[in-house]
């Protein structure tokens, strides 16, 4: 190991760290004295890890279909939503005071720059009157497997929709 400033050897055992102009680095002895010193990161004690029940992670967590969302936001949600205010008379304003959300939130809606969650979906569902959320088809992807490679990538699964 070496000074990251003048390249001198450093011992490897007990390096020193120091504090120069905002960054730590591992210097020499002499170097050292250009900055304030480090005390050394204190090592990681052992800890057992219990096999509780509430110990798991999320990483090791197993995912399943059921996780999967069951609904999904119409395509063109935003026309919808605007068609059906504009059939009702209402502004925006009226709107937003219906379903309890402020009219930048209905305008960024209407103008497609924003998606809402599921629970404001559902708001605007039940006060326009319309449908927004559609079930999705759960979907083999073994009848997608091409015969040629045999093997199920993303291109066999993907169905590309255009305008």
């Amino acid at each position: 190991m070496e000074c990251e400033i003048c390249g001198k050897p450093v011992p490897e055992n007990n390096p020193i760290r120091a504090k120069i102009e905002g960054s730590v680095m591992v210097v020499c002895k002499e170097c050292s004295k250009l900055g304030k010193i480090q005390k050394a990161p204190p090592k990681p004690k052992f800890r057992q890890q219990s096999k509780s029940k509430g110990s798991q992670t999320t990483r090791n967590r197993n995912y399943s279909r059921r996780d999967e969302p069951s609904e999904e936001l119409v395509e063109n949600f935003d026309m919808e939503i605007r068609k059906a205010r504009e059939s009702k008379d209402w502004s925006r304003e009226d709107l937003g005071k219906k379903i309890n959300e402020r009219v930048s939130v209905i305008t960024r809606i209407e103008t497609g720059k924003m998606i809402p969650d599921i629970k404001l979906t559902k708001k605007l569902e039940k006060a326009l009157n319309i449908k927004l959320l559609e079930k999705t088809n759960e979907v083999d992807l073994n009848q997608f497997i091409s015969n040629s490679s045999g093997e199920r990538t993303l291109g066999n699964v993907m169905r590309i929709k255009r305008k």
